[in-house]
């Protein structure tokens, strides 16, 4: 739950961290994105949604609340590894501020606005969407997401 340490999440020995998506402002709950950052280099991480925003703020960056959320089951995302539109599935108000990222790589931009969809740490296994990946609207287009953070797991076995 979002009071557990990262003693306690380390102390159940899993093979990587899945910061799953929720309601609200990031900014909210500190705690959380404390608890992430401890855990940042230990373990494989992947953050959706809120999950997404809150590795943002482990990561020393900043969110903002935007003017208009992004609703709905057609949101177009650029993949900027690959170069493919994707089809995505959204519902948020906050967004991480890019300019406010450190020893990342953008990897994800909503074509609509312009604004970030997911990134990758570059010096730790971590790496963050800010659509819902399992909602599928695709409906394929996001599977590769959940192949790589378990390819990431396997590649961190210790």
């Amino acid at each position: 739950g979002a009071s557990a340490t990262a003693a306690d999440i380390l102390g159940r020995s899993p093979d990587g961290v899945f910061v799953s998506n929720g309601p609200g402002d990031p900014a909210a709950v500190p705690q959380v994105a404390r608890t992430v950052k401890d855990l940042l280099g230990k373990k494989p991480l992947f953050g959706i949604c809120l999950g997404h925003q809150i590795l943002s703020l482990a990561v020393g960056a900043r969110t903002y609340k935007l003017k208009f959320g992004h609703r709905g089951a057609n949101q177009p995302v650029l993949n900027g590894v690959t170069g493919r539109v994707e089809i995505t599935s959204q519902n948020h108000d906050y967004i991480v501020d890019p300019d406010s990222l450190d020893r990342v790589e953008v990897t994800h931009v909503n074509l609509n606005d312009g604004t970030l969809e997911g990134f990758r740490c570059l010096d730790v296994a971590a790496f963050g969407i800010q659509y819902h990946p399992e909602a599928g609207p695709g409906p394929h287009d996001s599977h590769y997401l959940f192949e790589r953070f378990a390819d990431m797991i396997d590649e961190n076995r210790s």
